[in-house]
């Protein structure tokens, strides 16, 4: 335990009982079906001005801890709303529309899924196959996560049975943690401070419907932001190494473009040739053949 920590009376003990709380919660969420996904997370090493490197971010326990009670405190949040006849702003993944693509990637390693969606049968899927191949387990993730499809967020009303959260196996489920940093979080914390006060909802379902949009259409407009940074960072990093040929998996495939993650250093870009009949989960062999760090472009070709 680092010293500042074990000067404070109590924090051992209290850290083991948020640990074991935490295991006990996410055991719990595991049976449900939710989902044990693993992916890569990289962020830049700077070196002076200089960017060296790409460097994952590990996950650890501390993070288990935040993420368990985190999902546990949105989900008692908008059934407490619920339970007072307060409308809530949801957080939902719908079933997956590739879900017949998840099946076929199962199947390429021996294992079979439903034909329906079913978060158990593919929460014990990614389950095996992170015990029998840890190695590429990140890689089977990634396909996965992007074949989930995105998260938004709608209008409950109470008593009503909405579409819930697919990769959490939750059909109760919004956000409410983070109000300094997320829109949806504060509208949410204004609905609990008029239920705990027993004041009508600051919202009429009109103004919630209108928001529970404009919040996914932000959230979209944020996340593009940060791909741009994140590919601006990468293009730069990988600017004297056109022509050079790594191995990827597909991780787009639509009519809007197909796109490729290389795993070392593990960075995304567009195919912009011979991505003719590539789906999701594919892994595949490229050739970099452009960079520019202040557009954020990748550009790959397949390659023999």
């Amino acid at each position: 335990m680092p010293e500042a920590m074990a000067g404070v009376s109590g924090m051992d003990q209290q850290l083991r009982t948020q640990d074991r709380v935490a295991r006990q919660l996410d055991e719990f969420r595991r049976q449900q079906g939710a989902l044990e996904l693993q992916t890569i997370e990289v962020r830049p090493v700077f070196d002076g001005d200089t960017l060296r490197d790409l460097a994952p971010d590990e996950r650890n326990r501390a993070k288990e801890i935040i993420e368990n009670f985190m999902v546990a405190a949105n989900g008692v949040t908008v059934r407490f709303l619920d339970a007072r006849g307060f409308p809530s702003l949801r957080r939902v993944v719908r079933s997956p529309k590739r879900w017949d693509r998840i099946v076929e990637l199962a199947r390429q390693l021996g294992e079979a899924l439903p034909p329906e969606p079913d978060p158990r049968a593919l929460q014990q899927f990614l389950a095996k196959r992170r015990s029998a191949d840890p190695v590429r387990f990140p890689d089977l993730s990634l396909s996965v996560i992007k074949l989930l499809g995105a998260g938004e967020y709608v209008l409950e009303h109470p008593g009503e049975a909405g579409p819930g959260h697919f990769g959490l196996a939750v059909a109760d489920y919004g956000h409410s943690t983070a109000p300094n940093r997320r829109y949806p979080d504060l509208i949410t914390q204004r609905l609990l401070k008029a239920a705990l006060g027993d004041a009508p909802p600051p919202y009429d379902n009109e103004e919630l419907s209108s928001l529970a949009t404009h919040c996914t259409c932000k959230e979209d407009d944020a996340n593009k932001v940060e791909r741009m940074v994140r590919k601006a960072a990468a293009a730069l990093l990988l600017e004297g190494r056109v022509g050079e040929r790594f191995d990827g998996l597909i991780t787009g495939a639509s009519s809007k473009g197909t796109w490729v993650r290389i795993f070392h250093p593990p960075i995304e870009g567009r195919v912009v040739r011979g991505f003719e009949g590539l789906d999701v989960g594919d892994r595949v062999r490229v050739r970099l053949v452009e960079t520019n760090a202040d557009r954020g472009f990748i550009d790959f070709v397949i390659s023999g």
